[in-house]
C-alpha cells in the first residue's frame, strides 16, 4: 500500500523520503557536487510548479580526475534512482556527466524519458567575439572533448583554454576567499584583448560576480544554465503530460534522502532551492 503524506506548499524544501511515498517528482538534476544549482535556479524561475530531485554525489565528488568508467556507472546510477524516484525528465548540469555518461543513460532510461546534457557555451561566444578564452576544470581544458568543441565551434574566433585550478572544489567548499584567489589566478592567465569567457565548468556561474569583478570591463561572459533549463522545459513539455508539481525540491546525496549542504547557502541559486547554511 501507498504510504500518504501531507502535499508540501509550492516552493516548501522538503528532505527526499522513501521511494514508496506520494511523490511528484518531474524534473532530476544530476552532479557530483554544487554545479547543478545554477539550472536547478532558473528552472526554479521559469516554472515555479516543476518538482526537483537533486541528486548530489558527496561521497565521489569530484567526477572530474576519476577514471571513465567508475563516472558512468555513477552517473548511471543516479539516473536509475531518479526514475525509481519518479523522474520523468532527467538532467546532467555537469560537463564532466555529460561527455562521459550521457548516452550510457539515455540507453539505461529508455527513449521515453528525455535526457538533457551541459554543452560549454564556446558556439555563442565564437559567433559574439573575436578572442574567447575557456575557463575550466584542469582535467576538462586539457581534454580531446574540450579540443574537438573548440575546433568545431570556434568559428573564425580565435579560442584558447584557461584551466581555473582548484575554483570548483572552493566553491563546492563554501570557500569564497579561495574561490575569489582562483579566480584571480585565472584572471591572469587569460590573454589580453580577450573579448568572451565561457564558464566551461558548471559551477562557475555560481560565482559570477567575483569572475567579473577580476576581468577587464567589457568582457562579456558565456554559460548554459538557463539554455539547459529552457530546453529542459522544452523537452517536459513536449512529454504532453500535464505537470502536477507543487514546486516541492528533494535532495539525495550519494543516494541518500538529505538536505543540501551548508556551503550552498553561500550562493544566490541555493537560496533560492531552500539550503540552509
Amino acid at each position: 500500500m501507498v504510504a500518504s503524506r501531507r502535499r508540501p506548499r509550492s516552493g516548501e524544501f522538503v528532505a527526499a523520503g522513501p521511494c514508496n511515498t506520494v511523490v511528484d517528482v518531474i524534473v532530476a538534476l544530476i552532479d557530483s557536487g554544487l554545479g547543478l544549482l545554477p539550472t536547478a535556479a532558473w528552472l526554479r524561475k521559469l516554472r515555479p510548479d516543476v518538482d526537483l530531485l537533486l541528486q548530489l554525489d558527496p561521497d565521489g565528488a569530484p567526477w572530474g580526475p576519476k577514471p571513465e568508467q567508475w563516472t558512468i556507472e555513477r552517473v548511471v546510477a543516479a539516473a536509475r534512482t531518479s526514475i525509481a524516484a519518479g523522474a520523468e525528465v532527467i538532467v546532467l548540469p555537469c560537463n564532466t556527466a555529460s561527455v562521459t555518461a550521457l548516452e550510457q543513460v539515455r540507453a539505461e532510461v529508455g527513449p521515453e524519458v528525455p535526457v538533457i546534457g551541459t554543452v560549454p557555451a564556446i558556439k555563442p561566444a565564437a559567433a559574439a567575439c573575436r578572442r574567447v578564452a575557456v575557463w575550466a576544470t584542469a582535467a576538462t581544458t586539457a581534454s580531446r572533448y574540450q579540443a574537438e568543441l573548440i575546433e568545431k565551434f570556434g568559428g573564425d574566433a580565435e579560442v584558447v583554454g584557461v584551466a581555473c585550478h582548484g575554483l570548483a572544489d572552493a566553491i563546492d567548499r563554501g570557500d569564497l576567499t579561495a574561490a575569489t584567489d582562483a579566480i584571480a589566478r585565472a584572471a591572469a592567465q587569460t590573454p589580453a584583448g580577450t573579448e568572451g569567457v565561457v564558464l566551461g565548468c558548471t559551477h562557475y556561474p555560481l560565482v559570477v560576480d567575483a569572475i567579473v569583478a577580476a576581468l577587464p570591463a567589457g568582457v562579456r561572459l558565456f554559460d548554459s544554465a538557463q539554455a539547459v533549463a529552457a530546453q529542459t522545459i522544452r523537452k517536459m513539455e513536449g512529454l504532453g503530460r500535464p505537470t502536477t508539481g507543487e514546486g516541492v525540491v528533494r535532495v539525495l546525496n550519494s543516494g541518500r534522502p538529505g538536505t543540501l549542504p551548508p556551503s550552498a547557502a553561500a550562493y544566490e541559486p541555493g537560496r533560492i532551492l531552500g539550503a540552509q547554511p
